[in-house]
């Protein structure tokens, strides 16, 4: 999910340059008030610093933080110009140097003089434009090896969408791919197919094409008139499948960023869960690489145990591998101990009938495809254990909406439904706790809906909490 990943990184460019001003500070008192006094760094290290220096300093950094917040330092740079990108950090650090300056001269602090602020906008200069820019190197080798890739939808095939289509495609390290251009028939289309783009469908078909393709954004660039026209549908269609919109800025004047000569929003309208969009979620990756790693250790012998009899009491693979519908319809293959017996998709279509979940779901209580072993895995959920590699891999976290697969996905028939896979899907939920497969379809699209709406780090322990004594009970398990 691009708003999480993007506030992992800003999260930690912030606390990168709080650390690049703490050591310019230290790093200027040492060259021009310790060094000449002739003090070593072993007795500069050990001067005793009082509670009132300590609050001045905490004081100075939060002004320094909201100052590079103001100044546009944690916006997302991937449009940005390097050079750009090298002015804006000369400025913001430039304002930090002369608050620093006033300061000491309003509190008559001897030690900020001049020479010692101009060292110290040096020092934190340099260290923020290295950080930023070593950051951006790794991010251009992830994207041209196709990590870190957002998938983009133009709606619109006027000259404004062509343009910013070229300039996309002309600047892969910003990690865009162009899934198509959308638009209706207009005089128009054959000059915009004589550039060598093609339309992937109309305004009345979007709905469909976002239901089968990867689609993280829709950048909407249509006439005035078209847009006031459509925007109510396009806006609707997409928060139900928690597609995030940018919109054409020089129809509202927006802020916004130069980019090859044309406007760009990077704060452009969102239409997205509040998981995506809160910072929180930040924490919420934290505890599911921590949970996870401290899950795996402690239970490794018992999943080496599991393995044997897994291998020793039927015929077949030990993990059991399904593609299955993750973030925005990325397909990725989940790991579960195998339950059934080798074949056991090839002969669901057989059973069919006796299905007893209601909608696209299959779900048979005594399921004969279900071994032995495999029944008393699945009561416990002992199964499901495996998947914690997804959630190291970030396919998955701990907490989110079941990961469905293909063919339960296909067989969707409300576009409201897919707002789910908006977010990565987890290993439990609200469905979890309330039942499992004792819930109806429609509760437990309405649960994973909710649990998108509500979301918080407070809800995520809290469903982890009430997973355990859900799991003992055994109830709705299958």
């Amino acid at each position: 999910m691009y708003s999480h990943k993007w506030r992992v990184l800003k999260h930690a460019a912030k606390f990168y340059d709080l650390c690049a001003l703490f050591i310019a500070f230290l790093s200027s008192t040492f060259l021009l008030w310790a060094f000449p006094a002739g003090k070593s760094l072993a007795e500069f290290m050990a001067v005793k610093i009082t509670l009132a220096n300590c609050l001045l300093f905490a004081l100075l950094l939060l002004a320094w933080h909201n100052q590079f917040v103001l100044s546009g330092l944690y916006i997302s740079k991937r449009f940005t110009k390097p050079v750009t990108e090298i002015q804006e950090v000369c400025k913001a650090t430039f304002y930090a140097s002369a608050f620093l300056l006033l300061t000491g001269k309003a509190l008559r602090i001897g030690m900020v003089t001049v020479s010692f602020v101009a060292v110290f906008w040096s020092f934190c200069t340099l260290a923020m434009v290295a950080g930023r820019f070593t950051v951006r190197s790794l991010l251009r080798a992830l994207r041209h090896r196709g990590h870190n890739t957002r998938f983009l939808l133009i709606v619109g095939t006027n000259e404004r969408a062509i343009e910013f289509a070229e300039c996309i495609r002309e600047r892969s390290e910003f990690g865009i791919h162009i899934v198509g251009f959308v638009d209706e028939p207009w005089p128009g289309v054959a000059k915009f197919e004589e550039t060598g783009h093609t339309l992937c469908c109309s305004l009345a078909g979007l709905a469909d094409f976002l239901r089968h393709q990867v689609v993280d954004e829709v950048a909407i660039y249509l006439p005035l008139r078209s847009y006031y026209q459509h925007a109510a549908e396009l806006i609707a269609l997409c928060e139900q499948h928690g597609v995030v919109i940018r919109l054409n800025t020089q129809i509202f004047n927006l802020r916004s960023q130069q980019l090859s000569g044309m406007e760009l929003d990077e704060d452009a309208n969102v239409v997205a869960s509040d998981l995506a969009k809160t910072s929180p979620a930040l924490i919420k990756r934290v505890l599911d690489c921590v949970i996870s790693l401290m899950a795996l250790a402690l239970l490794s012998p018992m999943l080496v145990i599991v393995m044997l009899l897994v291998k020793l009491t039927s015929e077949g693979p030990v993990f059991f591998r399904q593609t299955r519908v993750g973030l925005n319809k990325r397909l990725f293959s989940i790991y579960k101990f195998r339950t059934m017996v080798a074949n056991a998709e090839t002969i669901q279509d057989k059973l069919l009938a006796k299905n007893e979940m209601t909608g696209p779901v299959f779900k048979i209580k005594d399921d004969p495809r279900v071994t032995p072993l495999g029944r008393f895995l699945r009561k416990t959920s002992i199964d499901e254990l495996p998947q914690l590699f997804n959630v190291l891999k970030g396919e998955m976290s701990l907490v989110g909406p079941r990961a469905m697969s293909l063919r339960d996905y296909r067989l969707f028939e409300k576009d409201c439904h897919r707002r789910r896979f908006s977010v990565p899907p987890g290993i439990t939920c609200l469905w979890q706790i309330y039942g499992r497969n004792s819930i109806p379809f429609e509760r437990w699209m309405e649960l994973d809906l909710e649990y998108i709406d509500k979301w918080s780090v407070w809800l995520d322990l809290k469903i982890l909490a009430h997973t355990v004594p859900a799991v003992l009970r055994g109830t709705g398990a299958a």
